[in-house]
């Protein structure tokens, strides 16, 4: 009441002011009116700067003292400064419903534009509440097994849309009801218009709970040139930052209609697989004699299994009265055989082979680029680096050892075609 009688005042005395320099009535009028909206928005700003000054003062050294991460986020969201936005717009919405300010144009003109601005502020303040919670939800491990990204999207994308149609029933001067009705009209427009999101988010759901995939998973997805770990999953797309630390954006749909390779399973096992094969040349293999018999004894992996596979062979060769002058009568030992012998006792006695988990080394269909020798055994870890140097490590000693016993890889072109390798001194 005093504030009104105050301004009544300020204005009955500007207006016999300038009456008395010479100004008409509607001219003093006019001038007085004019300073009073230029000082209305001038308070206006000046009440946001003093709002701001209040929050930096006040509110972010209790923020600072306060041990709840939820606040922190909350300031790094910009709520604070969102919200001090509300201020100056109540202050400028109040005062010029006042009967001091008399342009009634003018006056529904800025009430008009501050409710719209109520509208959006609303909207920003949603949305920073919204990104606190999603934030605040990823600092827990079980977030990445079920983001919670997607669905927070969604209800920002209803606050745009509320938001908006607010605006339009204010500006049409109709309640939401009516505006929701007559959407229905324009519905199909709508699901044109929000078909990316809309399979985005049953695509983000079906992601979720059937974990699919999850954030800091491995995935290979060769159609977009993904192979690299999930920082992100939303609405719309799931980003993939590959190896070469580029990013790849997928649309969320696609991760459910088409297919991609999630290496969850492999970390999650303990042990990574080793699938590769040498191809040894077929004009090196051979009947073992006794001498390749002696020399291989002295190798430690394979000394026993040699004595014990000859005595089996000898007793076996005897009971049949086979005639050993003809080396493929009855049963004999292969350099080869005795190759993939030691292939096994090596691996076996390596540490970091899982002896638990698939162990196979075996021949492939021989082709025109010799009889294939694969080894199928996993390691003890799953981390990539580590798992590459095992592989190297391995492969690196059995292109050396091959030599030994009296075997050679295949390379082509092959300079030793058709040639037996000497026997090693």
């Amino acid at each position: 009441m005093i504030f009104r009688e105050g301004l009544n005042f300020i204005q009955e005395h500007s207006n016999n002011l300038l009456q008395e320099l010479g100004f008409s009535a509607d001219g003093s009028e006019i001038l007085v009116q004019t300073l009073a909206y230029l000082g209305l928005g001038i308070i206006a700003y000046l009440l946001y700067r003093i709002s701001v000054i209040v929050i930096r003062a006040i509110v972010v050294p209790l923020i600072d003292k306060s041990k709840n991460r939820f606040d922190d986020l909350l300031m790094q969201n910009k709520f604070f400064k969102k919200l001090s936005f509300l201020v100056p717009a109540l202050w400028v919405y109040y005062m010029v419903k006042d009967p001091f300010f008399t342009f009634t144009a003018t006056s529904e003109f800025l009430r008009g534009v501050t409710t719209v601005f109520f509208y959006v502020v609303a909207v920003l303040i949603v949305n920073s509440i919204l990104s606190t919670i999603n934030d605040y939800y990823n600092r827990y491990s079980f977030a990445k097994e079920h983001p919670i990204a997607g669905p927070i999207q969604v209800v920002k994308i209803l606050s745009y849309l509320l938001g908006l149609l607010g605006v339009i029933g204010y500006l049409l001067n109709k309640d939401l009801s009516a505006v929701l009705l007559g959407l229905g009209t324009i519905s199909a427009v709508l699901m044109l218009i929000f078909k990316d999101p809309i399979l985005g988010f049953a695509g983000g759901l079906q992601l979720t709970f059937n974990k699919m995939v999850r954030i800091g998973d491995w995935i290979t997805m060769s159609k977009f040139g993904a192979d690299g770990t999930v920082i992100e999953i939303n609405l719309t797309t799931v980003k993939v930052q590959n190896f070469d630390k580029t990013i790849i954006t997928i649309p969320t749909y696609t991760m459910v209609t088409d297919s991609f390779q999630n290496w969850r399973g492999m970390e999650e096992s303990g042990g990574r697989r080793i699938k590769r094969s040498i191809n040894i040349d077929m004009n090196t293999v051979q009947f073992c004699t006794p001498e390749m018999l002696e020399r291989f004894k002295k190798i430690k992996f394979i000394s026993e299994y040699i004595h014990n596979r000859e005595v089996e062979i000898e007793a076996y060769n005897q009971q049949l009265g086979i005639d050993p002058s003809i080396k493929v009568n009855g049963r004999r030992q292969t350099n080869l055989g005795v190759f993939q012998a030691y292939l096994k006792a090596y691996l076996h006695n390596r540490p970091d082979i899982n002896d638990d988990m698939t162990f196979i080394v075996r021949q492939l269909q021989p082709t025109e680029k010799g009889i294939p020798i694969e080894l199928y055994v996993f390691t003890t870890t799953t981390e990539w680096v580590a798992y590459e140097e095992i592989q190297v490590s391995i492969f690196d000693h059995i292109l050396a050892a091959i030599p030994e016993f009296e075997l050679r890889v295949f390379q082509y072109p092959g300079s030793y075609s058709g040639m037996r390798l000497p026997p090693p001194e």
